[in-house]
Formats: C-alpha cells, structure tokens, sequence
C-alpha cells in the first residue's frame, strides 16, 4: 500500500514539474498571501507593542493619590450648610503627607511598591550652561514603577535616600544640555539654590505629543532626588501649621540656605497648601485588585484627614480599557487580514486546479483503465495542490519576513516577526491546499472512464 502511494505522490510531483509556469501561477497567490499577513501582523505586533510599552510607562495597575484642596462640607448652599463650612475651616486639617504613604504602605497587603512625589520647576546650572528642568523629589521605587532604567551610574542607595543626601539623577536630554562634550557622572549641578551630585543618568525615552496627552510624563527633562532631599535641603509644605493659619496663614521656611516667605494660600486661591507631597503613586500586584485597593486608600486617607475629602484617587482605568481594546481590534484586523489573503490564495488553486483537470481527462482516463481508483485520482490531485500550497508557503515565509526587515529600514517602523505569526501562515496555506484541492480532485475522480478516453 505504501509502495502504491509513493508511485501515486511520485506522478503527482512529476505533472507539478511538467507544468512549471502552470504550478508557479499557482502558487503565487498563496506565496503573496503568506507573504502579506506575516508582514502585516509583524507591522500590527510592532505598532502594539509600541503603544502597550506606552501605556506600561504610565502604569496600567498604578493608583494615584494627588491633593484637590477641595474638600469640606458638599451637601448644600444653604445658611446652615455655610455655617458649618465656616466652622470647618477653622480647624487645621493635615495635607498629603509622608506619612499617609508609609501608612498605606504598612495597612494594605495588595500593594506592590509605592513611591512619593514632590515637583518644582527650577533653573538647573553646570558651569555656563543654564536650562529650566522639572526636579522631582522620589523614593527608590518611582523608578522600578515607571520601569526607568539608568543608562550610566546608579540608582539612589538606601542610605542617600534615608538620609536626603545632595545626590541626583538626570535625564538624557539635562545630561546633553548641561554636559555636551564631558561624562556628568560625579560632577555637580545647581538645581534651585542647591548644589547636586549627578550619581546616574537615565536611559532615553521616546515620548512623543501623543503619548504627553496620554499623561506619560517625559522624563528626559527631569531631574531626580531622594524625597527627603527635597524636604530637608528645599521646602516641606506641611511645615505650615495651625498656628500659622491663625497668623494670616503664613510662615517662614529656609530654603536653600536663604530664608524665604511663603504664602499659606495654594497657587489656586482654594485654601492653604500644606500638602507636604505633590503626589503618591501606588502600584497594586495585579489589575483585578485595583478598585478594591482605591476603596481601602480613601478610607485610610478620610481617616488621617479628620474626615476631609481633600484628596483625589485617579484610577487609569482608560488606560486599562485602552490596552483591552488595543489588543482586541489588532487580533481583528490581522485575522481579517489572514482570512482574505489566504482565501484569495486558495480560490486561486482551486480556478487552476479545475482547469488542470479540464485539460487532463484523457490522462485520467487511461490512469482509470490501467487501474487507478478514485482514491488514487483524489489522492494524486490532492497531493500536486498540497505540494503546491507548501512550497508557496515557504516561499510566502520568506519573502514576509523580507518585507517585514525593509519596512523597518525604509520607514523607521517597528516591525515584529514573531513564531506563531509563520506558524499560523504556514498552517492555514497547507490548510487551503487541502481544502482547495479537494473539489478539483472530486472532480477528477468522478469522470467517467469510457468519457474520459474519448476526449480530445
């Protein structure tokens, strides 16, 4: 029996060779059909990747605790509702402070790492050179959360940050701007009124406007050190305190070694800023835990803050719908993409398959009187559109993969091959030679031997 389909897969590849220009028309359709769904998908992986890489920047399982200074009394405008409110403001009521961070820390289980945030925008010096810089004041972990990674030099020690030593890092843009022709670790940098030692430089990040108007903060323009460097060598808000209220609401702080007079109001006119952080971003263990850890961080926080609403909590939840629905309309698009390249490939077998038989009867009626089955006729036919479709599939493999490389050097797009876009290619063109070739074969089998023979 082996021996009987070897000799039938043997006249089957001979007839493929025979007709050359026949068997490669044939298998262009599927060669390009290959060709273009690897292509298109390794474009649709890149541009993916490229916007969840984004979107992980931002952080999709990051919880964001900001100050709003507009807490109090919300449940009316009438006189007594006025009353309270007046009554209200009186009493002193705590900001967002370090040690709403560490409480948060220390209460919920759900929480991966956690980082504070205090932000100036200051004049940044090295030698002649001046720019304006945004100097953020972060704990170690700021950096594991946003996924930065430093380029030369290292990240804040445990003791830097413990002790707010004068120690910063900068990013790549303040790096080529303050330093252009000399290495910026170990030098210093007058960020504000006080002198840092640059210990690290963060890697470059490409952000562009859309992915700003996403909320991804472009850090190349930053400048980073210990949260307690700020606090202690720079300004702690939270230094106002109730007696300070009581005096108009302003206080006296050294900053910088100068002493300096600050308003108790906030930059907005809505009441005192006393908040001693700028913001609190929380990293939950997994997207699930999301909402339910927000509810847990309101109530320690309403808790801490004598009941007042003077926070908001920001959940990404866009983010998250975003990146669900980013990765659903590129699944649909690159199987439709599959479906119709394919489907043309495989109609294109099938037309030139009906037209070999067409030309064939009278070969296959000899084959019928000399004792082939209709078995051997499916199997025969079966056999050159399966060859065909797999060799068109290497062929498509190929030629994707080549497209997928001078997409990328011509026009600067990220394109992604991966395993299982060739694994699924190459397996719906063995599939449609197949499917494709069954109808021709049928076909063929069903003539009439006597019929077949006649023909001219």
């Amino acid at each position: 029996m082996l021996e009987r389909y070897l000799q039938i897969l043997s006249v089957s590849l001979e007839a493929v060779f025979l007709n050359k220009s026949r068997s490669i028309l044939t298998a262009l359709g599927i060669i390009f059909g290959v060709a273009a769904v690897i292509a298109m998908m390794a474009i649709g992986n890149g541009a993916r990747q490229e916007i969840l890489a984004q979107i992980k920047m931002v952080g999709v399982n990051n919880i964001v605790i900001i100050p709003s200074n507009t807490g109090g009394n919300k449940n009316g405008n009438n006189a007594k509702d006025e009353v309270e409110e007046k009554s209200e403001q009186k009493k002193y009521v705590p900001g967002l402070t370090l040690q709403d961070k560490e409480n948060i820390q220390k209460v919920i289980p759900t929480i991966k790492q956690i980082s504070p945030e205090i932000t100036y925008n200051i004049q940044a010096s090295a030698r002649d050179k001046r720019i304006t810089a945004e100097l953020s004041g972060v704990s170690p972990a700021f950096f594991r959360i946003f996924n930065l990674k430093i380029k030369k030099g290292t990240f804040f020690t445990p003791g830097q940050a413990l002790k707010g030593e004068p120690v910063c890092i900068i990013g790549s843009e303040v790096a080529a701007r303050l330093f252009p022709d000399e290495d910026p670790l170990g030098k210093q940098i007058k960020a504000g009124n006080i002198w840092l030692q640059v210990i690290g430089i963060i890697r470059g990040l490409q952000v562009n406007k859309k992915a700003e108007n996403m909320g991804i903060s472009d850090y190349n323009h930053s400048i980073f050190t210990p949260v307690k460097t700020i606090l202690l060598r720079y300004k702690d808000r939270s230094l106002i305190n109730q007696a300070s209220l009581m005096n108009g609401g302003s206080q006296i702080v050294v900053m910088g070694g100068s002493v300096a007079f600050f308003s108790g109001s906030s930059p907005n006119g809505i009441g005192p800023d006393n908040n001693q952080l700028d913001k609190i971003i929380v990293q939950v263990k997994n997207s699930s835990q999301l909402i339910a850890t927000a509810q847990v961080i309101k109530k320690i926080l309403m808790r801490r803050h004598q009941g007042t609403d003077n926070f908001d909590i920001k959940i990404p939840e866009l983010l998250l719908k975003q990146e669900q629905k980013t990765k659903d309309i590129f699944n649909i698009v690159l199987g439709a993409i599959a479906g119709i390249s394919l489907l043309v490939g495989g109609i294109g077998i099938m037309n030139i398959m009906l037209a070999s038989v067409m030309e064939r009867v009278r070969e296959i009626g000899v084959r019928r009187t000399t004792g082939a089955t209709q078995k051997d006729i499916i199997f025969q036919f079966l056999a050159e559109s399966t060859f065909i479709s797999i060799t068109g599939g290497i062929l498509g493999v190929l030629l994707g993969v080549i497209m997928a490389k001078v997409i990328t050097l011509m026009t600067g797009i990220l394109t992604i091959v991966s395993f299982w876009s060739i694994l699924l290619s190459f397996g719906v063109a063995t599939a449609v030679g197949i499917i494709f070739g069954y109808l021709p074969a049928k076909k063929a089998a069903s003539q009439d031997p006597v019929e077949s023979l006649r023909h001219d």
